[in-house]
Order: structure tokens, then sequence, then C-alpha cells
């Protein structure tokens, strides 16, 4: 069972990213790539972590090497899930990826996403309208 005050401080979290998003004028209906950062000293661990949170249902991206700000060096991966910003079922997912990360001595490091513009055109549209939006992309997470 995941660190019930771990939990409860990613609980505020989700609530507040929730909160900027939509204050932010986020379209409140849209379906949310939501990506659950996972990192760990050992590449293995985080094998380990990654291939049991993919068994679970989740999506998960390649392991990347990252160098931190005091020169140490970790392995991270993002466990992906799609849906609606829901906290009770992000809550679900957090609770659900500690205790992974956790089995396998990883750092579960919260959750982000991006904001999801109400005015954006379909993904029905043609290629080069989809390279503008991309382009626009700033990369800044909520």
């Amino acid at each position: 069972m995941a660190n019930e005050a771990l939990l409860e401080e990613q609980r505020e979290e989700t609530r507040l990213i929730i909160e900027e998003l939509l204050d932010d004028g986020s379209d409140p209906d849209a379906l949310y790539t939501i990506e659950h950062h996972f990192s760990c000293d050992s590449f293995d661990a985080l094998e380990k972590a990654a291939v049991e949170a993919f068994k679970l249902g989740y999506e998960v991206t390649e392991p990347e090497e990252l160098d931190l700000e005091d020169g140490t060096k970790v392995m991270c991966c993002d466990i992906l899930s799609e849906g609606a910003l829901n906290a009770e079922l992000i809550d679900a997912q957090v609770e659900q990826l500690i205790d992974v990360a956790g089995k396998f001595n990883v750092d579960y490091d919260g959750w982000g996403t991006y904001f999801e513009d109400p005015d954006a055109q379909d993904d029905d549209e043609d290629d080069e309208d989809d390279e503008a939006i991309d382009g626009e992309d700033n990369g800044i997470r909520h």
C-alpha cells in the first residue's frame, strides 16, 4: 500500500493541476494524455516497473537518461493513460502507480498533461494544420 502522506500530497497536486488547466481555458470535455513520471538510478528496476505498468494496461515510453542539476544521472520514463480530467480517476491511477514504483524501488515523480484548446480543429483536419498546432507547443506542462 502506498505511503498515505505521499498520496495526500499527490491528491492535492492533482486538484491544483486540474484547476489551473480549467482556469487557463483548457477544454473540460477533452480527452487528456496523462503522463505519470517514473525515475530511478537503476535501468533494471525502471524496466521492471515499466513492464508491470504495461501489464496493468498503461502505455510506456522508452526510457531516457536524464542529467539532474547536482550532476547525477537517472533513468526515467513516462507511464501514459488517456482520459478526462477527473480527479478521482487520476487519484486511482496515481495510487496504483505509486504502489508499482514502490514495489521496484522506483521514484514516482508526479503526473502532467498538456493544455487542450477548446477551439482546436479536429484530428481529421489536414496534416499541415496539425503541424502548425504542434509547432506552437512550448512544452510547458501543468
